[in-house]
């Protein structure tokens, strides 16, 4: 930074051997090369399972500012699995993450990941463990041939935006004050106690002067 007016002149320190301290980074295009190897192994060790892992719930963001977008979470809370008719401890050996700590706090989001929940349950192809000996809820031989292995995240969440049509304004909104509103809704919030304890110290007096 150039010095600026009449100020202190800068004393800066460069006589330190500087050359020991530089961190390089020559091994990089080689991490990526490995990197990628091992996301390949992976993928032929876990196949046919998906590669991203497990299913996720559709979750909001936390705080005021972004709690109008939707994200993947952790896993799903026991409550959402047992509406959906999924035990906790089948959930995780079918590719389903739990996550016992989150709670429901609307209906809207556990219908949400319960309907999650019973799609997936529609679309997922259950392996058996003896392909000679399949057990109930496994599937057939014809759905065992047609799978292949999901690359990307399992049923990933889109954000849906509805687009309002356009209309004519009309004369009730054209005849809102939005800032006479707010402030007279900040003034009754704030006299409301007031206002109640003088209604109850009039309707007392009245009652006095009625005996």
């Amino acid at each position: 930074m150039a010095p600026s007016r009449n100020g202190m002149i800068l004393n800066p320190h460069f006589h330190k051997d500087w050359q020991k301290r530089v961190r390089t980074w020559f091994n990089q295009p080689a991490r990526k090369v490995r990197r990628r190897k091992a996301r390949q192994a992976k993928a032929r060790r876990i196949a046919p399972r998906p590669v991203a892992g497990p299913l996720r719930p559709q979750v909001r963001c936390p705080t005021i500012r972004y709690h109008t977008k939707i994200r993947a979470g952790r896993g799903f809370t026991l409550e959402e699995l047992k509406a959906a008719g999924i035990h906790k401890k089948t959930a995780r050996t079918i590719g389903i993450a739990v996550d016992p700590r989150r709670r429901n706090r609307s209906t809207e989001s556990l219908q949400a990941n319960v309907q999650r929940l019973k799609e997936y349950r529609s679309k997922l192809i259950l392996f058996p463990r003896k392909a000679s000996a399949p057990k109930k809820g496994d599937s057939s031989e014809e759905e065992l041939k047609m799978a292949t292995q999901l690359s990307g995240p399992v049923m990933p969440i889109k954000t849906v935006h509805k687009k309002e049509k356009a209309r004519v304004i009309s004369e009730d909104e054209k005849n809102f004050k939005a800032f006479a509103s707010l402030r007279m809704a900040r003034a009754n919030a704030r006299l409301f106690g007031i206002r109640a304890k003088r209604a109850k110290e009039a309707a007392e007096q009245d009652v006095e002067k009625k005996k």
